[in-house]
């Protein structure tokens, strides 16, 4: 008995050492990471009074196929209860103007203090927190936005909170603050799929 049992554990020992390295292939790439990566393609700024609101934004590139977003926010303005925020999101397959539709990423107008204390803290945060000196908080955000120079060097999203599976094309999305200063930035990316 104590022979058959240690022949056929020893004996099934290929299969069982092939199991065990499909099953840690499968975990280590199906763990809800991203199937995709990006480039940015352009990046622009605008602003409706830059004596309020000045804002700057350049592609960098960090190293051969490698890019990032840097951008300079000087925010001159006491932001109140009718500073809203949006986000447009759009997605061409050709990245011809005409081409671009709306996708269902969208951020619905909404007060600043609850795209901070939603958008901002879950996602931005999270993605742009360590390349830059936005804004942290604990808890919940208590407005107004600090009146200072806010820098983003060299930012690459390491797309933590978004969907880990998107169809290749080119991504634009339009970003909007309206209330006392009307100002934003229209981000393009290029997404496609990771090699694994």
């Amino acid at each position: 008995m104590c022979q058959s049992s240690v022949k056929m554990m020893f004996g099934s020992l290929p299969t069982l050492v092939k199991g065990l390295c499909l099953i840690l292939y499968l975990i280590h790439n199906c763990n809800g990471k991203r199937r995709w990566d990006y480039e940015p393609i352009s990046v622009e700024t605008f602003s409706s009074d830059e004596s309020k609101l000045k804002m700057t934004a350049k592609i960098d590139r960090v190293k051969r196929g490698e890019f990032a977003v840097s951008a300079i926010v000087d925010l001159k303005y006491v932001t109140d209860d009718t500073t809203m925020v949006e986000a447009i999101a759009q997605r061409s397959s050709s990245g011809d103007e005409s081409d671009y539709k709306m996708i269902p990423f969208n951020i619905p107008k909404q007060p600043l203090e609850d795209f901070m204390n939603t958008h901002y803290k879950d996602v931005v945060i999270k993605n742009l927190g360590d390349c830059s000196n936005l804004i942290k908080f604990e808890g919940k955000f208590e407005p107004p936005m600090p009146q200072q120079v806010y820098t983003l060097d060299k930012c690459v999203a390491d797309s933590d909170g978004f969907p880990e599976v998107v169809p290749e094309g080119y991504y634009r999305i339009i970003m909007n603050f309206t209330g006392p200063v009307d100002w934003g930035f229209v981000l393009v990316v290029k997404i496609f799929n990771k090699m694994l």
